[in-house]
């Protein structure tokens, strides 16, 4: 057996990954000190390694799950945002195609006086990321660290920022790992990365955004719903005011599908104007995160009178952002025609999501430069009216030699037919509202 070592203690890693391999529950000791030498170059990479494909197999115990995040959250620091004197609420999208709704949920919510400690992330494959976005804003730095965090959030009242190197470093490996292993799927091992981070970042309640569908993580509803199910659970054994909504993602969000173009698509939004799904999401999680934090007040009423706008825009000058510059815009390369005249019946969010990527707009692997400028322009939503010839998809970037990879990725991801297909709600179910 090999052992590991942590704190002068010896840690026997063969034996928990036999434990775990073979469906039994590892010892609450075990696992915080399995984390700590694991941060400490005790439990190596081919043993964790080994160990999170036994946790995808055999999952773990609601016990199990609440000490491996204990043991996330411990590897770094937590802000404290008790000294605010507001209360705090975030959100976490689990990833989607069009999603773009932080943009314009984190100031409209900041509007009524709570405090917005949005931690977001990059892109990787067909989804993208919210840092991604708002890079596209000259300037505008992600980078901050926690007394800049903090000082954003008591002038602005909220922020969108990369969670700093001290914030669950023992995340950044295991996911890194996971992403290279096939175990990025195992519900125990998404929710401790979610919930360790969101935890750490100090929030007193939390929204989760889960999509569902063929352009989301999880694509089986009963899968959706367990995952936020676990994370409503988790957050309120960590003292966490938690609640979920499963929303839809086989179509696209909004109109656009990119990083410049979503941010435009945003600021349309928080103009008052935007598309109506897009407008319809934002006021439903903006409304459920008042809740959560106790706090009265109209969101819709905020898009229409300029407040969220003059929000985003002191939030972005906070972090060194510049919105008299004009944002990025690439060359249109190509279209996808209607091959009929009709209505609109799919828009495959999964298909339109990859085109973007292909375009440039997002990453296969962590750390990949994208392009600010590239993406998709959806001309036709479902139940939309089209004609033959007409465009139904835009396709921009800045680099001509990707458009093939894009066209091909579209290939089939519209569907005409005589009759405008059935609508359907954009938040599927609620856990904890």
């Amino acid at each position: 057996m090999t052992p590991a070592s942590s704190a002068g203690q010896l840690l026997d890693a063969v034996d928990l990954i036999r434990t775990k391999r073979d469906g039994g529950e590892l010892p609450a000791e075990a696992i915080e000190r399995l984390m700590r030498a694991y941060i400490g170059g005790g439990f190596a990479e081919e043993q964790m390694a080994a160990l999170l494909m036994a946790i995808l197999w055999r999952g773990m115990t609601g016990r199990e799950l609440a000490v491996w995040t204990d043991a996330m959250i411990a590897s770094g620091t937590r802000i404290d945002l008790s000294n605010l004197g507001r209360p705090t609420v975030d959100k976490h999208s689990t990833g989607g195609v069009g999603d773009k709704i932080s943009l314009v949920l984190v100031p409209l919510v900041a509007v009524f006086g709570a405090v917005v400690p949005q931690m977001s992330g990059r892109g990787l494959g067909h989804t993208g990321g919210t840092l991604d976005k708002m890079d596209a804003i000259a300037g505008w730095r992600s980078d901050l660290r926690p007394d800049e965090v903090l000082a954003v959030l008591d002038d602005v009242g909220c922020v969108i920022t990369a969670a700093s190197a001290e914030i669950v470093p023992a995340d950044r490996r295991l996911y890194a790992l996971r992403d290279i292993t096939a175990t990025v799927e195992s519900i125990p091992l998404v929710v401790s990365s979610i919930m360790s981070k969101k935890i750490a970042e100090g929030t007193g309640s939390l929204l989760l955004d889960v999509k569902v569908g063929t352009g989301a993580f999880m694509t089986e509803r009963e899968r959706a719903r367990t995952l936020a199910a676990t994370m409503v659970d988790v957050g309120a054994a960590h003292g966490v005011r938690t609640a979920a909504m499963l929303t839809a993602m086989d179509t696209p969000i909004g109109r656009t599908v990119g990083n410049a173009l979503e941010v435009a698509e945003a600021l349309e939004v928080l103009d008052g104007g935007g598309p109506a799904d897009l407008r319809e999401l934002v006021v439903a999680e903006a409304t459920a995160m008042l809740s959560l934090a106790g706090i009265e007040g109209d969101p819709a009423a905020a898009l229409g009178d300029g407040r969220a706008r003059q929000r985003f825009e002191a939030m972005v000058e906070a972090q060194g952002g510049d919105l008299e510059r004009p944002l990025p815009t690439g060359r249109l390369l190509g279209t996808v025609r209607a091959d009929r005249s009709g209505f609109l019946c799919r828009l495959e969010a999964r298909a339109v999501g990859m085109a973007s990527f292909h375009l440039g707009a997002g990453r296969s692997r962590p750390g990949d430069d994208v392009s600010m400028t590239a993406g998709v322009v959806c001309r036709a939503k479902p139940g939309d009216e089209v004609v033959a010839g007409e465009p139904v998809l835009e396709l921009w970037g800045d680099d001509p030699a990707r458009l093939g990879l894009a066209e091909a990725a579209v290939a089939g991801a519209i569907e005409v037919g005589d009759a405008a297909p059935a609508t359907s709600p954009a938040v599927l179910e609620r856990l904890g509202c």
